[in-house]
């Protein structure tokens, strides 16, 4: 566990992140209180460097929903009424990464090369998911991911070129951010391309079970982002693993 410094740190910079969220109308009240308990949970059971980590993908997910919110809201593809986000969202992106650290703290290897790139994989998928569906909803061309008809923007398993770039941006530089702050004595190395490689796979499965399963009723846009991640963190275990991490 942390020290005293440690833990009042961490709680202060929970304190301040879901407060400011909820002044600024990035979370709801739900969202909020959400976001302070994963937060927690990331920061006791994981690290206070995996919270750091945490905290700039939350950032960058509230820049990318604000960035040309007037027209997300004409065309009726923003989040909430204004951008903001309630506990669902918070739990789609938070729920897995708070699951690897407990899982890491509960067999000590909170600290090892493989349970650091599990984790940063989750932000990864998290990352590429979220800026691919905000900024993807701005383009004009985008085709059912299963059959390639055309169909609206911010259709469930809907994708596009340039939705699919952001993507894979997503994915590489939540990688990179997420390696600086964890894993911040070891130089890039080819264990970098793990989480990149699953954060977009996820994504891509993400939409996938998007244009099948959501669009069927079987799951709901939360159940999907939790399955997708999980589904990235347990590829990234598997390679770091299979690569003798």
């Amino acid at each position: 566990m942390p020290s005293s410094l440690d833990i009042a740190l961490i709680v202060v910079l929970c304190a301040v992140l879901s407060v400011l969220s909820l002044r600024l109308r990035l979370l709801t009240a739900s969202g909020s209180i959400a976001s302070f308990a994963v937060g927690m949970v990331i920061g006791l059971f994981g690290s206070i460097l995996w919270l750091g980590a945490l905290i700039v993908f939350a950032v960058l997910g509230f820049v990318v929903t604000r960035y040309r919110l007037q027209v997300k809201i004409r065309t009726g593809v923003q989040e909430g009424k204004k951008g903001e986000r309630t506990y669902r969202n918070v739990l789609a992106n938070g729920l897995i990464p708070a699951v690897v650290a407990l899982l890491a703290w509960g067999t000590s290897t909170e600290g090892s090369l493989v349970a650091s790139v599990v984790y940063i994989a989750a932000l990864s998928e998290a990352s590429s998911d979220t800026i691919a569906s905000e900024l993807g909803v701005l383009s004009g061309r985008t085709r059912l991911i299963t059959t390639g008809e055309k169909v609206q923007p911010g259709t469930d398993g809907g994708v596009s070129a340039y939705g699919t770039m952001w993507a894979i941006v997503g994915a590489v530089a939540a990688s990179i951010v997420g390696w600086l702050f964890i894993i911040p004595g070891r130089s890039l190395d080819s264990y970098l391309l793990i989480p990149v490689v699953a954060g977009f796979a996820g994504c891509v499965i993400d939409s996938v079970i998007g244009a099948t399963l959501e669009r069927w009723g079987w799951v709901d846009k939360l159940g999907n982002n939790v399955i997708s991640m999980a589904i990235a963190a347990t590829m990234a275990l598997l390679m770091a693993v299979g690569l003798g991490a």
